[in-house]
């Protein structure tokens, strides 16, 4: 399967602020890391990012922001990793939100072994072509999913150690 960003779902679906539509005329490279880090940016910042006009103003925004090391700190293999979505057992919570974003709903766990323990339920839309998409409400096109499922990911003191797909009714 492959995984498609949500910032690439916004990019090509968003009708909405015209600041929003400046997403794709990114370059790739900078479409990758904007997806990656967008997590930790308010609305404002998201918007004072999409109107500088230059690439290097843009990079510097992030570098300002302190956002820049969060994906450039990571070995190569890794943000391709977190570009793909192939989160897996290992995997920080930084790089979970990098690749899939806020989750669709989250609980702390009791009685684990680790200091602090949490579920993080995602929902994904499989479409034609085996693209899936992270699910959001606000984006309205499982619709046309194939199908709906969820996957939970579970952390042990900020790192991956079990994920679980479960099946979702349309």
């Amino acid at each position: 399967m492959r995984f498609v960003s949500l910032v690439l779902l916004m990019a090509i679906g968003l009708s909405g602020c015209s600041w929003e539509r400046r997403v794709k005329h990114l370059d790739n490279e900078e479409f990758a890391h904007y997806g990656a880090l967008k997590v930790w940016m308010t609305e404002e910042e998201r918007k004072a990012y999409l109107k500088l006009k230059s690439l290097e103003n843009r990079n510097g925004y992030l570098v300002e922001l302190g956002l820049w090391d969060r994906f450039y700190g990571l070995p190569a293999a890794k943000q391709q990793a977190v570009l793909d979505g192939e989160v897996g057992v290992g995997w920080t919570k930084e790089m979970v939100l990098m690749a899939w974003g806020r989750p669709h709903d989250f609980q702390k766990l009791v009685g684990r072994e680790a200091k602090r323990s949490e579920r993080y339920v995602y929902r994904f839309e499989l479409h034609e072509g085996g693209v899936v998409y992270v699910w959001r409400p606000e984006h309205k096109t499982d619709y046309k999913a194939l199908k709906m499922f969820s996957k939970d990911v579970i952390f042990d003191d900020d790192v991956v150690s079990e994920v679980h797909k479960r099946d979702t009714a349309l």
